[in-house]
């Protein structure tokens, strides 16, 4: 295989990636994360054996998915000034939260985090891609937020984590309106008091 090959192989995947990704996104959104890889193949128009290529467990596609979501909100949020800092980290913790409520797995993403992603989880844990990424962009939102002064100081990304996991699990149990309203009891908790 000559050098171009090579690297025409490394764009196709590279594309096929990003098509199963934007399918991956779309089906979970539309069905929920229960559907199946095939549903995922199919509307990215690749091969099942070509999404276990990239994504070896179908735990590992809604991982990505997720985590594709907080890169969007953290890039969203580095984008904004500092005193839209705060308003970017509330979104985000609603949003995480609403996804949670309808697709538990993005709680069960969260949780990972929490227990490999140096969040604090359980001792010795192997550190994941996922994990890490996932906590350095909670940590990154978390500080802008805390700079412009609207999330309390003594906050950490562990803290976040387990509220985030925590209001993510409840949303799974209760309707909108009560939803809406521990998401303001815990917002009034993370704002600083005087």
């Amino acid at each position: 295989m000559s050098m171009a090959e090579g690297r025409a192989l490394r764009a196709d995947a590279r594309r096929n990636r990003a098509r199963i990704l934007e399918a991956a996104e779309a089906v979970f959104a539309a069905q929920g994360v229960s559907a199946s890889t095939e549903d995922v193949a199919r509307r990215a128009g690749v091969g099942i054996g070509t999404v276990f290529r990239h994504f070896p467990t179908k735990e590992s596609l809604v991982e990505e998915v997720f985590l594709g979501r907080v890169r969007m909100l953290a890039d969203k949020a580095a984008a904004l000034s500092e005193a839209d800092a705060g308003t970017a980290f509330f979104r985000f913790f609603a949003y995480a939260v609403e996804q949670a409520a309808t697709q538990n797995a993005y709680a069960d993403v969260l949780a990972e985090a929490a227990a490999t992603g140096g969040t604090g989880g359980e001792e010795g844990a192997a550190p994941s891609a996922v994990g890490r990424e996932l906590a350095a962009a909670l940590a990154e939102l978390l500080a802008r937020a805390q700079r412009a002064g609207a999330v309390r100081a003594d906050m950490g990304v562990a803290e976040l984590v387990a509220l985030l996991i925590g209001a993510s699990r409840a949303a799974e149990h209760v309707g909108p309106e009560v939803r809406r309203h521990t998401l303001d009891i815990v917002f009034d908790g993370l704002r600083p008091h005087e």
